[in-house]
């Protein structure tokens, strides 16, 4: 069995220790590219069967982070191990990896070029071949089997890349900007496809700068921002960093009920907006009530990972962030 998803929170920056089994251990890690800081000082650590987000602006050291996790690049200090192993090259079988830079022979059939990449993990070519078919018909592209890559569409192609990545059914799949270029159809599709895989207890990581990606599939992530990781935990703890908004409307707009509302209420409107007290809305809601109010509404709103964002990385993390490609933050 694997262990549940997401990772556990690190307050303050500080490591915390992960009781279940990792996929992915990462401590300390930096690289210095001509003297330029690239990454520094990164941890990680993936529990297995997750789907962990790697979440940053363009520039911010995710693909690097991701290389050194994976044994492509050495870090110039710090260690990673996967599965235990701090040489993720003995086991690459187990490993898959779609790299941000797509490349396919373009004269290659769809289910030879899956083929191909399944070769590359240690498959034989006619049972790649196989599966690469079999792939292809489950995913809706059968009738696409026979087509050369430069006769895919976009979508189609980088849908092929993806099953290459998979056909050797790697239990680690890193996945790096695998939404960057998909439309609407597609990129619901690629979600689709990485919540089956975390079904069926693989690990699935990947980078992105679209918060909504992150929000709607990880319980875990990471924020990468110049190079340093801020935060690495659980969604929801990132997110529980801002307390969440009371938005209350009263019949009433004046009583003795009001000095029952916490000291940052303001109103907005018709509203009464306020930070939800530490002792919980059930002792606020029977001043109201015995204060005859007259509660009208009452909705509690947590934060978004957005705002948790912005209140980790700051704001010119975020703004970076949203200027990569606003049209793919919309989705």
């Amino acid at each position: 069995m694997h262990a549940p998803l997401g990772a556990t929170a690190v307050p303050d920056n500080r490591p915390q220790t992960q009781t279940g089994p990792l996929a992915i251990e990462a401590r300390g890690l930096v690289k210095r590219f001509d003297g330029t800081i690239a990454v520094d000082g990164v941890d990680l650590m993936v529990p297995q069967g997750a789907i962990y987000g790697v979440l940053g602006p363009n520039g911010a050291g995710k693909t690097t982070t991701l290389r050194m996790l994976l044994g492509i690049i050495d870090p110039d200090a710090g260690v990673r191990r996967v599965f235990g192993h701090e040489r993720p090259h003995d086991i690459a079988r187990l490993i898959g990896y779609l790299p941000e830079e797509r490349g396919l022979y373009p004269s290659m059939k769809a289910y030879e070029a899956i083929g191909f990449l399944g070769a590359l993990r240690g498959m034989t070519l006619a049972d790649a071949k196989a599966r690469g078919r079999r792939l292809l018909e489950e995913h809706g592209l059968g009738h696409a089997a026979e087509r050369t890559i430069r006769q895919l569409s976009k979508g189609m192609a980088q849908t092929v890349q993806l099953l290459g990545t998979l056909v050797h059914e790697p239990r680690l799949v890193v996945l790096d900007e695998p939404f960057s270029g998909l439309d609407a159809l597609n990129q619901g599709k690629l979600e689709k496809m990485i919540r089956a895989l975390a079904a069926n207890g693989t690990t699935v990581i990947f980078s992105t700068h679209v918060i909504a990606h992150a929000e709607r599939l990880c319980e875990g992530v990471a924020i990468i921002a110049g190079g340093r990781v801020p935060y690495a935990g659980s969604v929801d703890a990132a997110r529980d960093r801002i307390p969440a908004q009371v938005r209350l409307e009263t019949e009433a707009r004046d009583g003795p009920w009001r000095a029952a509302l916490p000291a940052d209420a303001r109103a907005e409107g018709k509203y009464w907006m306020f930070s939800l007290p530490e002792s919980g809305i059930e002792p606020l809601l029977r001043a109201l009530i015995e204060g005859d109010a007259g509660i009208l509404s009452l909705s509690i709103e947590r934060a978004g990972l957005h705002d948790a964002f912005v209140h980790i990385a700051g704001e010119a993390a975020a703004r970076a962030l949203e200027e990569a490609s606003p049209a793919e933050q919309a989705r």
